[in-house]
């Protein structure tokens, strides 16, 4: 049993609200967490990349990055009607309640689960140009989640405008959600909503509200809008506030969530953490100082939301270094084709080169596409058989990068 379940196992949001019940959640103190039980609680878990987010690289594409251009690129490859279908398929199949009990039993404590805001809205996503699916595929997660007894944190990890500039954030090449009202307005209304239906809510850790804001391509304005980013913040936190009173709500830093200098009042909430990203570096003290510091400032948890990609010799170093800190951790990510460097590998299906070649080539107008365009037998065929590896039992178990992270496979 995760520390602290036992006190609402089996009690689902609509009994409480019945009954009147005093939901339980996980709580701050100090740089600690705190279990509903009262025991000391420490963030040990995964994210579910690519399942409501899809990011190209998990494709083994590369210019083809982000998730409208996947998108575009099937609709020019297949038409809109297959992709539309393959969309629906994908998120039916991608992640289920058997993933939710593997994690579980791999002895993580915690989910963290990546979504676009387009889908609490009526915005053209992953197959669906109107009533959006956002809160019914939440909705069977937070289920799965209850029945294994694990958290859940929910990560916009794709905001209105674009936080980031990059593909990270499904955007078009800058944070726009910095500089624009409008959409400063609809990632705000968003949160809202989304804290207006899991209010009660106590599987839920809490609310990681913008992933890796402001990435680090913008030097000549980067003071600029760094100093959006708080204050963006403090009106979110607001509005939440207004409608949930329980849930935690993680705040990333500026510039990948590495830059924690943005922060100027790190008390304006009593429930806020902090949520640091780290990649691709050494796995010494100095790596992880500047977090450590600042968490000691604020005397504030940090949690590392995102981290990986790497080989198990440094998944092993890097884990041992976070927790002799005390920085919990969600990696990334649960599962992706063709590599060991996740805790699931998805089997890359027959001809799926071909999907990968048209993606890379010149599509910059109609005859381009039409001459670029693979064999339609062959490419749907690859298609479909992705939904079928992507299944949990036809990915295999990457044992030694499970142990790395001390859970057992």
């Amino acid at each position: 049993m995760i520390s602290g379940f036992l006190v609402f196992s089996g009690c689902k949001p609509a009994v409480q609200k019945e009954t009147g019940e005093t939901p339980h959640f996980v709580k701050i103190d100090g740089q600690n967490l705190t279990a509903p039980n009262g025991e000391a609680f420490f963030i040990r878990g995964i994210n579910l990349g690519n399942w409501l987010n899809p990011e190209g690289y998990m494709f083994n594409f590369q210019k083809t990055s982000s998730a409208r251009l996947i998108d575009q690129a099937f609709r020019e490859m297949v038409g809109p009607d297959f992709t539309n279908r393959f969309w629906k398929e994908f998120k039916d199949n991608y992640i289920t309640r058997e993933d939710i009990r593997y994690i579980r039993k791999t002895g993580m404590n915690t989910i963290r689960i990546p979504f676009h805001y387009k889908l609490f809205t009526d915005e053209d996503y992953m197959g669906l140009s109107a009533n959006q699916d956002g809160f019914q595929r939440l909705d069977s997660l937070v289920e799965w989640c209850r029945e294994s007894e694990i958290y859940l944190i929910l990560d916009m990890h794709d905001a209105p405008g674009g936080q980031t500039g990059d593909n990270i954030d499904d955007s078009y090449g800058y944070p726009w959600l910095m500089t624009s009202a409008e959409s400063q307005e609809q990632f705000i209304s968003i949160w809202k909503k989304i804290a207006e239906h899991y209010k009660n809510e106590s599987v839920i850790m809490g609310y990681d509200l913008l992933n890796e804001p402001i990435a680090t391509y913008f030097k000549d304005e980067e003071a600029k809008l760094n100093a959006e980013l708080e204050p963006l913040y403090k009106k979110a936190v607001a509005a939440i506030r207004e409608v949930d009173q329980n849930h935690i709500v993680m705040l990333g830093g500026a510039q990948w969530n590495s830059n924690f200098k943005v922060f100027k009042d790190s008390k304006f909430d009593s429930k806020i953490i902090y949520t640091c990203h780290r990649y691709w570096c050494d796995t010494l003290q100095a790596n992880i100082q500047d977090f450590v510091a600042f968490r000691d400032s604020v005397n504030l948890p940090m949690f590392m939301g995102e981290t990986g990609e790497n080989t198990d010799q440094w998944i092993a170093a890097w884990t041992r270094l976070m927790e002799r800190n005390n920085i919990g951790w969600t990696y990334w990510p649960y599962k992706k084709m063709g590599r060991p460097s996740s805790m699931r590998t998805i089997p890359k299906p027959e001809n799926w080169d071909k999907i990968v070649e048209f993606t890379q080539a010149s599509r910059n107008n109609f005859d381009e596409i039409r001459k670029a365009r693979p064999d339609q037998e062959l490419v749907k065929k690859a298609m479909l058989e992705l939904i079928e590896n992507c299944k949990f039992g036809n990915s295999t178990v990457n044992e030694p990068y499970i142990k790395a992270m001390g859970m057992q496979p």
